[in-house]
């Protein structure tokens, strides 16, 4: 048995998703991971976190 890519929405190589909204797929005892339902990534939860915290450091001004 072999596993095919999921196929990618054609918009995705133009704005890279912001996850808006994911549900748990599964958990483990020490991570957990959801599934992105725009864009179908999978990933760990606390890669969100991290993504969620460059997004506003991205976003504010640099103090001098």
């Amino acid at each position: 048995m072999t596993s095919k890519p999921f196929p990618q929405p054609q918009n995705a190589a133009q704005q890279p998703c912001k996850h808006p909204r994911v549900q748990i797929v599964s958990r483990d005892e020490d991570a957990e991971f959801v599934e992105c339902l725009e864009c179908r990534e999978v990933f760990e939860s606390s890669e969100l976190k991290d993504m969620s915290i460059e997004e506003r450091t991205k976003s504010e001004p640099e103090e001098l």
